[in-house]
């Protein structure tokens, strides 16, 4: 070994090693305890940037850890490899969106090489490969036959440059995000999941996944939006049908002035026959955005439709109006509104000069200013008939019981959450594998003709749009049924549905015979899942979804995909998260090329505990190196006369010694619980750093000291090994040993070692601190009594005084009280 730490020879080394011997391969194995650590797979945007450097490294850390502890553990990593962000560069760099992806799948790969991360790579997968797809297009032709997914039309947010769909949140000042065209609502065929039929089992299995954030649990709880409610009918004069509206809060029945629809329902289209003019109204609302989000800060609009309701108690005359503030998406497309008790309503009334009626107040007797806001919480009602007096409960039953008499309503569960949609009308992604013939209907793809495989060699036109509609030879197809001329889906599903089951694929990712085999359920669920937060909704969500369709469809027996989760926090400089927009991002490969591997690693599990951001420090990357070549010189000092290492002699160990062994031991506990219990690690590296101290200062080169030195420096060795693991392998051969460090077992915690002969006491004269004395572990009261009262300094502040008392808190001080 160079007496010069040399990071870039020494990793570059160890990793042909671990490449040649296929070090982190894995199989099943039911002789010992398995162990999946998954990290969200990649995109594969052709540069790691500190972000992916931080989570690939948390899950690495951890699935070391495992291995040491003797569980068969499994890390595979692939490429979330389809989606809009590969075509938009495909365009701009005049290429194929294939080979730009394929390209930077390989020099990826080569950058999660350089970090020395544990990958099984036998295992890797990407999402393009129709290899991969065929199963997922296999999946969703037997959830079709389970009627699990359907096709409808929906109203969507219309790209006409970029010609697809886009979410609500791409979607910026009535823009699309990307061509800055204004977005249209367009109605048009989507498929969809049914993933509302999922959505109690969903809710309450939250409570049974202690090994989730709670945060990320409440986000999804609130996301489904379990509420029970009533859902009751308005008669609508000179309309066919009823207007069903559905409420939270029938106790402010009473209370309501005007319903509201939204401007796609069907009560709004029948109004512009009537009156032409509101048809500009609606086209502007067209042009807006459609989320809760931002509806909740929009400036309210709306128009009288024409039509009045019955209220369905009173019987008094309710206007309807056409609101931009109502989601056609969400429950019937109509509410009911009080704008007493609700500020959005309230808002919409004192615009438009709507009665404002009071049916609630205060429990406590206290006065409310209706023209400053709307009064929200529950409270008496009054203005409400016999139901005057009554409670939120009491009303909530009283009501709901007449409604039900009389068949104009009835109690309902609701969620907030919608079905999937997964079509998308861009290239770039699986394509759904749906014939439409003009005899048959809708028609699967039989399983003998998967993969439909997406054409790779294609080119885009100037004017946008996915090239598979513009290629007949695609999408001409025969019927599998009747064998006429039938068209294929052009649509390509939303890349959720690519990332929303890799983790069991990975189980078996080149099995060609099935979806799924045996391994899957030995390997799942997931033990520990790592990834950002911003995935708590969307990805997991959806992830939990797909897992228990693969449970119902008898691919897998867990109802859970993920046990555990970790949700890593940003990479932040100058207090802003890291982005090329704002120029402060960090090269990795600039920093693995000057201090190596193994001092980004440290850095990134030092700098903030993993749940938390994590800032920038050009400092601390330095000290991180530093400490490195620290601990490299320290043992190479220590290992280099070559001397023997003989078996520490308990019955022969010196105080020092002993107290050396209990600093190691100490150190080997917390690490450990650092590790296991608490995936807190930048405590764990702090700890091995005070622990290198102690062994540079502790100077014995007795046979027992050198033993207890050796023992020190092996458990350092062993500890960092997960974090820094080229270092390490070469300091562990250093030592004396044979064999990779990753097949060593994690040190265990002589709990003998913590036994103390002696502890150390504060002795106190008068409350103030005078003295410090060390007494047997043993020691009575009496006995620490004497030591205390004899020690000089005491004697000093206690000189001529009566000692009146002296108080022993066993185990902390003692406090001589004089006079």
């Amino acid at each position: 070994m160079s007496s010069d730490y040399n990071p870039q020879s020494i990793e570059k080394s160890i990793q042909q090693v671990w490449d040649s011997e296929k070090t982190f391969h894995v199989k099943p194995d039911i002789n010992k305890e398995k162990f999946y650590c998954l990290s969200m797979f990649a995109y594969p945007s052709g540069n790691l940037h500190m972000g992916h450097v931080r989570n690939y490294t948390i899950g690495d850390v951890i699935s070391r850890y495992q291995r040491m502890l003797g569980k068969n553990v499994m890390q595979p990593m692939g490429y979330d490899a389809f989606g809009l962000p590969a075509e938009n560069a495909a365009i701009k760099n005049n290429t194929a969106p294939a080979k730009w992806t394929y390209e930077n799948m390989e020099y990826m790969t080569n950058q999660f090489k350089q970090l020395g991360l544990a990958y099984d790579w036998s295992r890797e997968l990407a999402t393009c490969d129709p290899k991969y797809y065929k199963w997922e297009q296999l999946i969703f032709t037997q959830l079709l036959d389970k009627g699990l997914v359907y096709r409808k039309d929906a109203t969507v947010n219309w790209d006409p440059v970029d010609q697809t769909v886009l979410a609500n949140e791409q979607v910026i000042d009535g823009r699309g995000w990307r061509s800055g065209a204004i977005v249209e609502k367009k109605t048009i065929p989507q498929w969809s999941m049914k993933i509302t039929a999922y959505a109690e089992e969903l809710l309450s299995e939250l409570d049974n996944m202690p090994g989730w954030p709670d945060s990320v649990k409440t986000m999804q709880r609130n996301w489904i939006g379990k509420s029970k409610g009533i859902e009751l009918d308005f008669k609508v004069n000179d309309y066919d049908d009823k207007l069903s509206v559905y409420t939270t809060r029938p106790d402010t029945l009473y209370g309501v002035s005007y319903l509201a629809v939204a401007p796609e329902h069907a009560l709004a289209i029948t109004a512009v026959k009537n009156n032409p003019e509101l048809q500009s109204f609606l086209d502007d609302c067209k042009k807006e955005q459609s989320n809760e989000a931002a509806m909740a800060t929009m400036e309210k609009k709306g128009k009288f439709s024409g039509f009045y309701a019955v209220h369905p108690l009173t019987g008094k005359q309710v206007p309807v109006w056409i609101a931009n503030f109502v989601l056609f998406s969400y429950g019937t497309g109509a509410v009911m509104a009080v704008p007493a008790h609700d500020q959005r309503d309230w808002e919409f009334a004192k615009k438009y000069d709507l009665p404002i009626n009071q049916v609630i107040e205060p429990t406590d007797g206290s006065s409310i200013d209706l023209s400053e806001c709307a009064y929200l919480e529950k409270g008496k009602l009054i203005n409400s008939e016999e139901f005057n007096g009554l409670n939120f409960n009491k009303s909530f039953k009283a009501i709901r019981y007449k409604l039900e008499q009389e068949k104009i309503g009835r109690e309902q569960i609701n969620y907030r959450l919608r079905d999937w949609g997964v079509s998308r009308q861009r290239y770039w992604g699986c394509p759904i594998p749906i014939i439409y013939c003009n005899d048959c209907g809708t028609v699967p793809v039989p399983e003998q003709d998967l993969p439909v495989v997406l054409p790779e060699d294609i080119e885009f036109d100037k004017d946008g749009g996915s090239p598979i509609k513009k290629m007949p030879e695609f999408y001409n197809v025969s019927c599998p049924s009747c064998g006429k001329d039938a068209k294929r889906e052009t649509d390509t599903f939303d890349t959720f549905m690519d990332s929303s089951w890799y983790f069991a694929r990975f189980t078996n990712p080149h099995n060609d015979e099935n979806i799924l085999d045996e391994s899957a359920n030995y390997w799942l669920p997931v033990d520990q899942y790592v990834g950002g937060i911003e995935h708590a909704i969307l990805h997991l969500l959806y992830a939990r979804f797909y897992h228990k369709l693969l449970r119902d469809l008898g691919y897998v027996t867990s109802d859970e995909p993920f046990d555990n989760l970790l949700t890593q926090g940003m990479v932040l400089k100058d207090g802003a998260k890291m982005s090329k927009n704002k120029g402060n991002t960090v090269d990795p490969r600039f920093l693995i090329e000057k201090y190596g591997a193994d001092t980004v690693r440290l850095f990134s599990m030092f700098a903030a505990p993993p749940e938390h951001s994590l800032e920038w420090s050009d400092e601390g990357v330095d000290g991180s190196f530093r400490y490195l070549k620290r601990i490299w010189q320290n043992i190479q000092c220590f290992s280099e006369d070559n001397k023997k290492i003989q078996a520490i002699v308990q019955d022969d160990l010196t105080p020092d010694q002993k107290t050396m062994r209990l600093k190691i031991h100490e150190t080997i506990k917390k690490v450990s619980d650092d590790f296991g219990v608490r995936k807190i690690f930048n405590t764990a590296i702090a700890a091995c750093m005070e622990l290198t101290n102690a062994l540079v200062r502790f100077k014995d080169e007795s046979d027992n000291g050198r033993a207890v030195s050796n023992e020190g420096w092996q458990a350092i060795v062993k500890m960092l090994s997960p974090i820094v693991p080229h270092i390490t392998q070469e300091l562990w051969q250093q030592l004396g040993n044979k064999g990779l460090i990753v097949d060593v077992s994690w040190p265990v915690c002589d709990e003998t070692a913590l036994v103390k002969d002696s502890i150390e006491l504060m002795v106190q004269v008068n409350g103030k601190l005078r003295a410090k004395i060390n007494v047997a572990a043993n020691a009575n009261k009496n006995e620490i009594e004497e030591q205390a009262l004899n020690d000089e300094n005491v004697k000093k502040f206690s000189e001529g005084k009566q000692v009146r008392k002296v108080i022993v808190v066993p185990g902390r001080l003692v406090n001589v009280v004089v006079a």
